[in-house]
């Protein structure tokens, strides 16, 4: 499985911070009935066994709505599941090494932080980028930031999908229209949301707004 371009427009990435009582699996089903077109399972503090018991049940609600589902940074909680890939930071396990225990086939998206890195993913085989912080964000306290013209300049330089991450909400979105991104990928834009299904509905607007120039 590939990515499409098309499946970057409005990447949702988990957060359990802001369940309020809900039940992760509630919130997915609601974003993805929404409309969001890529799927990232972020739970860095689960053990490998919460992540496979929580991925499990996601990858079933994911699979319903034909959304592409990868994992973030357990690799071996992905082959376990079969979920459709994993996104992998520059401090987590090589690229070379995740593609080997996964095989040709699967997902691996490769965080970018400036266009340096963003070339080394491409050429090791990464299937999309993401690229941030673009604005300020509190998710990721080690993220440095990456101004609208370095972003501008990563994507001129990629043959493969880019998305945008960091502090994106709908305030700000539209700020990214004209760097090249073919998507936003979104936390707490959408779970800190008191409905994260309208949140996400809004924000795909607004995503499809940036990406059809």
């Amino acid at each position: 499985m590939k990515v499409e371009k098309e499946s970057m427009t409005l990447y949702a990435v988990t957060d359990r911070h802001w369940l309020r009582g809900m039940k992760l699996a509630d919130q997915v089903e609601d974003i993805c009935k929404a409309g969001i077109t890529f799927l990232q399972l972020r739970e860095k503090e689960f053990t490998h066994e919460e992540m496979v018991a929580e991925a499990k049940e996601i990858k079933k609600i994911a699979e319903k709505y034909q959304v592409p589902f990868v994992i973030n940074d357990d690799i071996y909680a992905a082959k376990e599941i079969d979920a459709d890939g994993v996104h992998i930071g520059q401090s987590d396990m090589a690229y070379e090494q995740a593609r080997a225990i996964l095989g040709k086939e699967k997902i691996i998206g490769v965080s970018a932080g400036n266009l340096e890195e963003a070339l080394a993913a491409q050429e090791a085989g990464a299937d999309y980028i993401g690229v941030g912080a673009v604005f300020h964000t509190d998710t990721k306290s080690d993220t440095r930031a990456v101004t609208h013209e370095q972003l501008k300049e990563i994507c001129d330089h990629m043959t493969i999908p880019v998305v945008a991450i960091g502090g994106i909400g709908e305030d700000n979105a539209l700020q990214l229209k004209g760097t090249g991104i073919d998507g936003i990928a979104v936390i707490s834009a959408i779970f800190a949301s008191d409905d994260p299904g309208a949140a996400a509905s809004r924000l795909k607007k607004l995503a499809e707004g940036i990406t059809n120039e």
